[in-house]
């Protein structure tokens, strides 16, 4: 074990002492930290300029989920939103308010003065365009994820944060969780010894699941401004199913890569504090839900991770699974040389098993194979040589779970408003959010091409041939 690990697992005991936290004990649960949210009291008499006044550009499933998420943290203002379906922009005086100013041209948001952030939960391929413009127009920018939909995107939405400085955020929530955060302490501490091997997944059942969203029955060219929708994607007649359901199509989405597994890269990139890796390979097909989607429904992906200074070499199994029998579910699972870290949505745990100094015998071994004679001399000489061994044997480690009602997406909007107000760090800028949404659409790329794509994740671009 290296002398980085060694130190790290000292210090994480002492803490663990001053915490509940006694690696080895089963079944210790680790206290948890209070939620940002705590400590923004709703009480809190803000400044004309400390208000933050937003704008939501895409009222879609997300679009409405950051609105309702944003505006319970104090301080913060809905007060527009745009939409391409007059029935979302209706919902959203609904539910906001008459007062609420709704258009479907995403200019106009920009263009007012009373707004200081866009939240922009539109289709993927719009993503780095709105997202360019919003911040040379001075906005803050909360982009879902992934941040851009081709991977030649990234660098200018990059350019464009550094350029303005304004804050940047990529809505990929876990890496804000008081879990993942958790998870990074136990995993910094050593206890696990050196890592080898991750698999994570992710995995569905159902319609919903796999984006055979709801369509409304009054979808028509009148309520949806169809054009405006295609922007740069191939000239189609209007469809409603494209429109309502565009994950499902690499015109305007990135299939499970850019919806599923940026959120899988950002976690295990947050816990294991990495730039990502440096070789791709992934293949899949679609396997069952064959309703005109031109994206898979089943993606595996292997991934080889460089050494750093934050972690050893090692390889990566990531997969999700749109037809999963077993009625979904998703973990993160660190595999080293003396345990197992398996963090959930909610929870994560320590297995700790070190691999045995003594190598034993019998069973499947060839010990069967000797002669009785050499078997018995076989036994004195193991006894001689391992005997005041003792076995090794897994045992649970630590193990956290967020309190009930605990929500990451809350964590993550608010960190988005510390970064405006306060000048706060923000975790998933527009690099980190290139570092995890880059490797998702190589993935895209390598299925496609049927090739293993290299990757630089010092600078999150493809490397050159």
């Amino acid at each position: 074990m290296s002398d980085h690990i060694q130190k790290s697992r000292r210090s994480f005991i002492k803490k663990a002492i001053g915490s509940a936290i006694i690696t080895g004990v089963p079944s210790t649960i680790i206290a948890h930290p209070e939620s940002y949210i705590e400590t923004l009291s709703p009480a809190k008499k803000f400044m004309a300029n400390d208000q933050v006044n937003i704008a939501v550009i895409g009222m879609g499933i997300m679009g409405f989920s950051n609105a309702k998420t944003s505006v319970q943290v104090p301080g913060v203002k809905l007060v527009a939103a745009c939409d391409l379906y007059t029935g979302r922009l209706d919902h959203a005086k609904e539910v906001y308010g008459k007062d609420l100013f709704v258009t479907k041209n995403y200019q106009e948001i920009l263009d007012r003065k009373d707004i200081d952030a866009v939240f922009i939960a539109t289709t993927d391929h719009w993503h780095d365009r709105i997202s360019i413009d919003a911040m040379n127009k001075g906005k803050h920018v909360y982009c879902e994820k992934p941040m851009v939909h081709k991977l030649d995107e990234g660098a200018a939405v990059i350019a464009a944060q550094k350029k303005t400085g304004k804050v940047m955020q990529i809505g990929s929530q876990r890496v804000s969780s008081i879990v993942t955060e958790k998870t990074r302490e136990i995993y910094e501490s050593g206890v696990i010894g050196e890592l080898v091997l991750v698999e994570t997944w992710m995995d569905r059942q159902g319609g919903n699941g796999a984006w055979q969203y709801s369509i409304p029955t009054d979808a028509n060219a009148g309520t949806v401004d169809w054009e405006r929708f295609l922007g740069d994607a191939p000239k189609v007649a209007f469809d409603p199913v494209r429109f309502f359901r565009w994950r499902n199509y690499q015109d305007y989405g990135t299939g499970i890569a850019g919806d599923l597994f940026v959120h899988l890269f950002s976690g295990l990139h947050t816990v294991i504090s990495s730039k990502g890796p440096n070789r791709i390979y992934a293949t899949g097909g679609l396997r069952y839900w064959k309703d005109g989607r031109d994206v898979p429904d089943i993606i595996t992906g292997l991934y080889d991770y460089p050494a750093t200074d934050k972690h050893p070499a090692f390889t990566l199994q990531m997969r999700v699974n749109f037809v999963d029998g077993g009625g979904g579910g998703e973990r993160l699972r660190l595999v080293g040389s003396e345990g197992v870290i398996t963090m959930g949505w909610n929870e994560v745990k320590v297995t700790l098993s070190k691999t045995p100094k003594a190598p034993g015998y019998g069973g499947w071994d060839s010990f069967n194979t000797f002669t009785e004679a050499q078997q018995k001399e076989y036994e004195k000489w193991y006894q001689a040589k391992y005997g005041n061994i003792a076995k090794e044997e897994a045992k649970p480690g630590p193990e956290y779970r967020a309190p009930q009602g605990y929500s990451a997406n809350t964590d993550h909007h608010v960190n988005f408003y510390k970064g405006i107000r306060e000048k706060a760090p923000i975790k998933e800028d527009a690099l980190f959010g290139m570092r995890a949404g880059g490797p998702a659409l190589a993935s895209n790329k390598s299925l496609f091409e049927k090739k293993i794509i290299e990757w630089d994740p010092e600078t999150a671009t493809v490397k050159a041939s």
